[in-house]
């Protein structure tokens, strides 16, 4: 045992170092890449890309595009890549100018599940 865990626990850290390593072992996918970007005005996209941090259960991940009125626009059912399951992509219909929303949900191989949202424009 190192010199920095030994006085770590002598000084009632243990705790803190247990609690540390269980979070290091919960894990949470989350987005590392959107495509159309957040925030981004856009030619319309033919499909919509998220890539999560960790990999994803095909069966309870979902991502959808909703136009200003609400109204679903994917032209398909999102889906999960069979090749990189930390990627997940939707496809488009004609999207007309205006803004959007991408909803997903993520839920990870190891079950939990986080949940968001963003804005793009078409222009």
């Amino acid at each position: 045992m190192n010199t920095s865990l030994i006085s770590m626990v002598r000084h009632g850290g243990l705790g803190a170092l247990l609690l540390a390593t269980t979070q290091l072992a919960v894990a949470h996918a989350h987005p590392t890449q959107q495509t159309p970007a957040p925030d981004a005005t856009v030619e319309a996209p033919h499909e919509v890309a998220i890539d999560f941090t960790e990999d994803l259960e095909p069966a309870f991940s979902t991502l959808t595009v909703v136009n200003a009125a609400g109204k679903q626009v994917n032209s398909a059912k999102s889906a999960v890549d069979a090749a990189n399951k930390k990627h997940m992509s939707a496809a488009l219909g004609d999207l007309k100018t205006g803004p959007y929303q991408v909803k997903w949900t993520a839920v990870a191989d190891d079950g939990h599940r986080t949940q968001g949202h963003y804005l793009f424009n078409v222009k």
